[in-house]
């Protein structure tokens, strides 16, 4: 079953994905960092030259120099399961960024396999693994 637990546990799980996608399209670490648990871990494979985090901190330092190379980006996210038990979740999510890059345009489309937390009646995101799907580049403009 792709979506189960507490409809406001479902909801508020949302509400991080969505959190998460808002601040990086308004490029805003404070309001990204704040959707990862202290302790949380972040890995990207598709992207070798970002090495795998563990503490908010680090993530949120990486994140930081990562978005440099992403100016104008416009991220979006939306759940493909969330599965709730207890305190505990499994998120599988999928994305579709545009940024540019130099003198192209690129497209880029992912999912992300994560475990979530609720800490203090908040869900945070536990661990984040992101693999690409589709990338697409273009000269801009077109």
């Amino acid at each position: 079953m792709p979506f189960t637990g507490p409809a406001e546990d479902l909801q508020a799980i949302r509400e991080l994905l969505d959190t998460y996608a808002d601040a990086v399209t308004q490029r805003d670490a404070d309001a990204w960092g704040a959707t990862w648990a202290e302790d949380g871990h972040w890995t990207m494979p598709d992207y070798p030259e970002f090495p795998a985090q563990t503490g908010r901190g680090n993530i949120v330092a990486l994140w930081v120099e990562a978005m440099k190379e992403f100016p104008g980006i416009m991220f979006e996210a939306w759940p493909g399961s969330i599965e709730v038990e207890g305190d505990h979740a499994v998120v599988r999510s999928y994305t579709s960024e545009i940024y540019d890059q130099g003198e192209n345009t690129v497209r880029d489309r992912g999912r992300y396999e994560d475990e979530c937390v609720k800490i203090g009646g908040k869900w945070y995101f536990k661990r984040r693994a992101f693999r690409n799907i589709h990338k697409q580049i273009a000269p801009k403009g077109c």
